[in-house]
């Protein structure tokens, strides 16, 4: 902490390489491929990590394409998601021979195929379907149902993949299905998988073949005392359904979300007749789960501090609004200048993180056996208007 100050997030590159070999391994001889979620956290560190050891990659932007490439990353392990893919973003893809686009809509697929044409080479897609299907998570990160924007509905795929097939600039690789995220029972994932089986029947009879399944990602982790899914057990079940066809994962929570922890720093202690707050360096711009999903993080001391306070502590921030918090009603022993280290908190920690308040984005440390690497500089205040232009006049 001295080293690299506070507040800042922390990721084990041992945690990071066992929790991809897992789900890569569990597969045995199965064509395959585990394309890690780039959106969980895109730190180029922890892609290279992963590039490294084989893994694919799930990207959702040509911010995230072009920091995969740079980590080492291929094009032709990437599989392309995101509903609002932009003309531009579909040619660099293209361009650098992305395995795949997920189509999540008709009018993409229009904007694919065209984009194709103008460069005269084929877009290889597969569509993602909606199957309507309760991931049984936080309504925010459900994926799967008729009232959420993703994918297309079930029922109305087989005349998309028609229309593509029909097209001399599109090329059917597979089909796509991601219900949500955080997802702690299997059953919802085995009853979409029926679902998109039966689809991929109905378009065997109609001369369309799928040589590939999308399965998305969404396994959730434990984060406090939660009974998640067995890795195993699920892609057993899973090939003991689909015969010969490889499969894609798309996994990010469960690759990273409990190999990096967020370190902060108690600036301050309040107390009045009802409540007990632990003022801390971190704030809701550099951890907004809490926040935004009402999410629990574990949070245990840096250091054991018997001599502290011991209280049920709200850890608040210096974000002017009261959501600002990172746990509320935590049993601790605490005194000022303790540093807390919030646990499970590798997935979508940074890469939600922002500049509100005018504050500097925080650091991101890579530990690796016994040596620990600064993979990200803290941002300086100057780095907060470097690209903005007064008016002179």
């Amino acid at each position: 902490m001295v080293a690299y100050g506070s507040p800042l997030y922390v990721y084990s590159r041992s945690d990071v390489e066992r929790n991809w070999l897992e789900f890569d391994q569990a597969f045995g001889s199965h064509p395959h491929l585990v394309c890690y979620a780039v959106k969980a956290n895109s730190n180029i560190a922890v892609l290279n990590t992963l590039a490294k050891i084989g893994a694919g990659f799930d990207i959702v932007s040509q911010g995230e394409l072009e920091r995969v490439l740079v980590a080492g990353g291929q094009g032709n392990r990437c599989v392309f998601s995101g509903v609002a893919k932009t003309a531009k973003e579909i040619k660099r893809a293209l361009e650098v021979g992305v395995r795949c686009f997920n189509v999540e809509s008709a009018s993409e697929l229009d904007r694919i195929e065209s984009v194709a044409k103008s460069l005269n080479t084929q877009a290889p897609i597969s569509i993602r379907v909606n199957p309507n299907v309760d991931a049984k998570t936080h309504p925010y990160i459900s994926t799967g149902l008729k009232e959420n924007k993703f994918g297309v509905d079930i029922d109305d795929a087989i005349n998309l993949y028609q229309r593509a097939q029909n097209s001399e600039y599109l090329n059917i690789q597979g089909l796509d299905c991601h219900i949500g995220s955080q997802i702690t029972e299997v059953s919802p994932f085995l009853d979409a998988l029926d679902k998109v089986l039966e689809l991929i029947d109905q378009l065997n009879k109609n001369g369309i073949k799928i040589s590939q399944l999308d399965l998305g990602g969404g396994i959730g982790i434990v984060y406090d005392d939660e009974q998640t899914i067995d890795i195993q057990a699920y892609i057993d079940a899973i090939i003991s359904k689909v015969g010969k066809i490889e499969i894609i994962l798309e996994p990010g929570r469960s690759i990273v979300g409990n190999a990096g922890i967020f370190v902060t720093k108690v600036e301050f202690i309040k107390q009045n007749s009802e409540h007990s707050f632990a003022i801390i360096d971190g704030a809701m711009n550099d951890l907004l789960r809490p926040s935004f999903y009402n999410a629990y993080h574990q949070v245990l001391p840096v250091n054991e501090n018997s001599n502290g306070i011991q209280a049920s502590w709200d850890l608040v921030g210096p974000i002017c609004e009261t959501g600002d918090f990172l746990a509320k009603d935590r049993a601790l022993s605490l005194s000022q200048g303790d540093y807390l280290a919030v646990m499970s908190a590798g997935a979508y920690g940074f890469t939600m993180s922002s500049n509100y308040n005018s504050r500097p984005r925080v650091a991101e440390v890579m530990v690796s056996g016994d040596q620990h690497y600064l993979v990200r500089e803290r941002e300086t205040i100057q780095d907060l208007f470097n690209k903005e232009h007064m008016i002179n006049d």
